[in-house]
């Protein structure tokens, strides 16, 4: 039986339990991250960490993730088995009261998770193993506090529905004015003309890890231009390469939008360069 960590101890996973009454449970109240991991190293744990801390405070949550601390429980959870290709999920909800009510709470601990998982291996550059994606559109419902990485994500969970009921992997979300958001789990980069383009970050999409980590590295590592601005519906589906980016897809190549081929319908050499890019730098952030 795995362990996993719970308010600061290991325990096996089938004996963890948290009390009904934790605001995690009755409102979504908390935060959390989730950091791949390949072969025990983290990727971005300074960042993930980062924005945790940044979740939480603009929630009210009175606890500051240690990337010391966090290293190594990460690590004591990823070595219990051989796996290479391992998630960490960090959960920190407010924590539990003796009654339901909307309001904070005062003087209640937080209740402090995590747990690993396997994940699928590193992209792999080799177009025969690489991970593609079949996705839909949808127009965004979702809350307008998007980049609070908030547990409250059943907003999310109805549009990925959304695409699993029609047969695809993604639900790639746009606002009422036609501009690309992001996608029901993941954020959205386009190419067009050797050009790389990614929505802006603003309280409408989630700022990720690994969007960070992929800008940086492209910049780092190529000469290939990429612009952080509105993309539009249009756009998206004019696109030569269309990818969608998270922790455990890595850069991943969109072959079809609602059974319309991107491009000729492989992964893009474009998405090469940026994958190998980041595959030099996501160790080094």
């Amino acid at each position: 039986m795995h362990k996993v960590f719970l308010n600061g101890d290991f325990v096996d996973a089938d004996k963890a339990s948290i009390s009904p009454m934790d605001r995690g449970f009755l409102f979504g109240d908390g935060i959390y991250e989730v950091i791949p991991t390949y072969s025990t190293k983290p990727v971005g744990l300074g960042l993930h960490l980062a924005r945790m801390n940044e979740g939480l405070k603009a929630v009210g949550i009175e606890y500051q993730a240690d990337e010391a601390q966090w290293r190594k429980v990460i690590g004591d959870l990823v070595k219990q088995t051989d796996s290479d290709s391992q998630a960490v999920y960090i959960h920190i909800s407010r924590g539990a009261d003796k009654k339901r009510f909307h309001a904070y709470p005062k003087g209640i601990q937080p209740t402090v998770f995590a747990y690993a998982f396997d994940i699928a291996p590193s992209q792999d550059l080799q177009s025969k193993h690489t991970k593609t994606y079949h996705v839909t559109l949808a127009e965004d419902l979702r809350w307008q506090r998007c980049h609070i990485k908030s547990t409250s994500l059943l907003g999310n969970v109805m549009h990925f529905q959304q695409g699993q009921e029609a047969g695809k992997d993604e639900v790639i979300l746009y606002n009422q004015q036609n501009e690309v958001t992001e996608a029901a789990a993941c954020n959205v980069f386009i190419v067009k003309d050797g050009r790389i383009a990614t929505p802006p970050l603003d309280n409408h999409l989630l700022p990720g890890i690994t969007r960070r980590i992929a800008i940086d590295a492209i910049h780092k590592y190529t000469s290939l231009p990429v612009d952080e601005r509105v993309v539009s519906l249009d756009e998206l589906n004019e696109a030569d390469e269309v990818w969608i980016t998270s922790s455990s897809k890595e850069l991943g190549p969109v072959l079809s939008i609602d059974d319309k081929k991107v491009g000729n319908g492989e992964p893009g050499k474009i998405w090469r360069e940026a994958q190998e890019a980041y595959n030099k730098h996501k160790f080094n952030c």
